[in-house]
């Protein structure tokens, strides 16, 4: 059964080692790195797209991760009847990435006709302006996740050497346009072409317990951090296999 020590360690990135075992003695080792544990007011209405802890009424301790939520770390029946978010004590003190964006190409273009539909794998496909590709889901507003909130619903896209790494054949992806040879990290907030399509990036699109119940177990935590971009689409056109994915600025 997993510690609060062995989770946090998880979360942070750290070795189990570096931490100490009382769960009293984790909360003083947070807060002499500037963190602390921060308790959900309704554990089983939280929508985070980040590692968080759930925490059973047994006292198990677990990792969960994405919208909606699944376990990487323990055995933890969801959702758990208490969630803890890690946070710093001073938002400013968080430095951005600076990758500078060079350019990449599209290894794949996929749409999937309705939610939980079979993925179909395309030569070529028209987006158009705030809806996405023409014969997807989310073009027609009937994705699972399109009554949600926020933006960066038009279009998704995953980087091919990420899936490659795991052993996920592109159209089980279910992400838009597979892109290789570019961080698609360095595209947050930044205006960028496919092809003549042009786009902007809004927020990763982290992996979820939905894609791991139409995938294979182990694929939500495989794609921490690597489950690709959401973007809008500005100005509509066609993509092909070969296109070129790179920034505008």
């Amino acid at each position: 059964m997993p510690s609060l020590s062995t989770c946090v360690a998880e979360v942070m990135g750290v070795a189990p080692a570096e931490l100490p075992a009382g769960d009293d003695d984790v909360r003083a080792w947070l807060a002499a790195h500037g963190m602390g544990l921060v308790a959900v007011a309704e554990p089983r209405e939280f929508a985070w797209p980040g590692r968080f802890l759930g925490r059973g009424g047994d006292g198990q301790w677990a990792v969960l991760f994405g919208v909606p939520p699944g376990v990487i770390v323990g055995d933890l029946r969801q959702p758990p009847p208490e969630a803890y978010v890690i946070a710093g004590h001073d938002p400013r003190a968080f430095v951005p990435p600076t990758a500078v964006a060079d350019a990449g190409t599209v290894a794949a273009i996929v749409v999937a006709r309705a939610a939980e539909a079979p993925p179909e794998l395309l030569d070529a496909a028209t987006a158009d302006a705030g809806r996405g590709l023409r014969g997807d889901r989310y073009h027609e507003h009937a994705g699972t996740f399109s009554p949600g909130p926020g933006g960066g619903r038009d279009l998704t896209l995953v980087e091919a050497e990420a899936l490659e790494d795991v052993e996920l054949p592109f159209a089980d992806a279910r992400r838009n346009v597979v892109v290789r040879g570019l961080e698609l990290d360095s595209l947050l907030g930044r205006r960028f072409l496919v092809g003549d399509v042009e786009c902007v990036g809004r927020r990763r699109c982290e992996p979820c317990a939905h894609l791991q119940r139409l995938t294979r177990p182990g694929v939500l935590r495989a794609l921490v951090h690597r489950g690709g971009l959401r973007a809008d689409v500005v100005r509509g056109g066609e993509i092909r296999l070969g296109d070129v994915v790179r920034p505008v600025d």
